[in-house]
């Protein structure tokens, strides 16, 4: 693996949570994600299911934990199945871990062989009252409608066990997530510290007809460099009205001479991911209404972070964010107090020029999982991300920052990133 080992103390104490909050004498099993393929022979590359990294801290397909704590043999209350390496899987893939180095990465004991699952599942499973299983429960998740290998388990244990309870494994590990450990905010900030030296090199790089391609190099190059496992998502290298594209990620045009670029990325570093996003302008210098959109914008993520603090819903606080950012379109021209005064509650003016939300959960996911009805608790990582779009300027502007929730407020994580436009502009003029 790219990143440096994590402790097992870090696994050990996540099985305990989740353990603690089983029903008696159930089993849980939680299975890694399908290898996506693409064409002919190609496969997309490897991304390890997230509740299986955060009980094991295992990074390798074809995986299984099992957690069994009422289980009458000690041998039995955690197993670990990964895939035994053949000849083949030698000479064309490369070895993968021993029972030794999964032992090592997860803290469990008895690791077993893939093959022997089955075999071995029938032992306890008769035992035992029921089964926790994985599944996608995001809000947004974007799995259902392929069938995945969460989805086959289910369907295989249900049919071999059809008379076992069964609970939602995503209910407790949903429950559990959102509080995030030292060693967890340790990896956060490692990848956010990537991230702030990703932004860096592209303010050295961007200069009139650049293409947005060319930027999102830069901070490929960097991740790469650094030991980062992937981007966290696509990153978008918006320039002039391609901002204005909530999701614009096509990133093939060219940076124009007076256009203001948006770059949203963020960086994966060992599963656990950054969001970050500034906007810069192509030529080093921000116009006069460039620095009136971004001045509004950089007022509403100071006022709107101050309210990231714990007991506070988020439903109350987009509210208060959404406000903060209305009486910045009344001060920037663009509303009218008068019919902001009149306007349709349930339609406000200001959703014309800001139309999303601007805090979620960050870490193992990038929409990191989480009730957004309970109120946010010490130890949640949440980003904070207010936009103002003007299609008809050609301006488009969000800025973003990623924060921790303390007993006192909150800290920055990306405090270092260059967010103000003097040291901004100072940085780009010394290139």
């Amino acid at each position: 693996m790219r990143y440096d080992k994590i402790p097992n103390t870090l696994f050990i104490k996540n099985r305990a949570n989740f353990v603690a909050k089983m029903q008696p004498n159930t089993i849980a099993i939680l299975t890694s994600n399908d290898v996506k393929h693409n064409n002919a022979d190609d496969v997309m590359g490897f991304t390890q299911n997230n509740d299986l990294f955060y009980l094991s801290g295992i990074d390798q397909e074809d995986t299984i934990l099992v957690l069994y704590p009422d289980a009458a043999k000690e041998e039995n209350k955690a197993i670990l199945f990964v895939t035994e390496t053949n000849e083949q899987i030698k000479i064309w893939d490369g070895e993968k871990l021993s029972k030794t180095q999964a032992t090592d990465i997860s803290g469990i004991e008895r690791v077993e062989w893939r093959h022997d699952f089955e075999k071995l599942l029938q032992y306890m499973a008769f035992e035992a009252d029921g089964f926790y299983l994985g599944h996608n429960e995001h809000l947004k998740r974007v799995t259902k409608d392929q069938e995945t290998q969460q989805d086959r388990l289910i369907k295989w244990c249900k049919q071999k066990y059809p008379l076992h309870d069964y609970y939602r494994a995503a209910k407790i590990t949903r429950e559990l997530r959102p509080i995030k450990s030292e060693q967890e905010i340790d990896l956060i900030q490692q990848a956010a510290d990537i991230s702030i030296n990703g932004f860096l090199r592209v303010l050295q790089t961007i200069k009139p007809n650049i293409k947005e391609y060319e930027l999102e190099a830069e901070l490929t190059y960097n991740l790469v460099k650094s030991g980062a496992t992937r981007h966290a998502f696509k990153p978008i290298v918006a320039s002039g009205r391609n901002a204005c594209a909530l999701h614009y990620n096509t990133n093939d045009s060219i940076c124009k001479d007076g256009d203001m670029v948006l770059l949203d990325f963020g960086v994966c570093y060992a599963n656990y991911n950054s969001d970050t996003t500034r906007c810069i302008p192509v030529n080093g210098k921000f116009s006069k209404r460039q620095k009136e959109v971004y001045q509004a914008v950089l007022f509403c993520l100071k006022e709107g972070s101050k309210l990231l603090k714990p007991g506070v819903l988020p439903e109350e606080y987009e509210k208060k964010m959404a406000n903060i950012v209305e009486q910045q379109l009344i001060n920037l021209g663009l509303l009218k107090a008068s019919e902001v005064a009149q306007q349709n509650p349930k339609n406000p003016l200001y959703k014309k020029y800001f139309m999303h939300s601007t805090a979620h959960h960050l870490g193992l996911d990038v929409h990191d999982v989480g009730l957004y009805a309970k109120p946010f608790a010490v130890g949640n990582v949440l980003t904070c991300e207010p936009g103002i779009y003007i299609p008809e300027e050609g301006v488009g502007c969000r800025l973003e920052n990623d924060y921790l929730i303390t007993e006192n407020g909150n800290i920055n994580l990306t405090q270092k990133m260059p967010i103000e436009i003097d040291e901004i502009e100072l940085l780009m003029q010394k290139k």
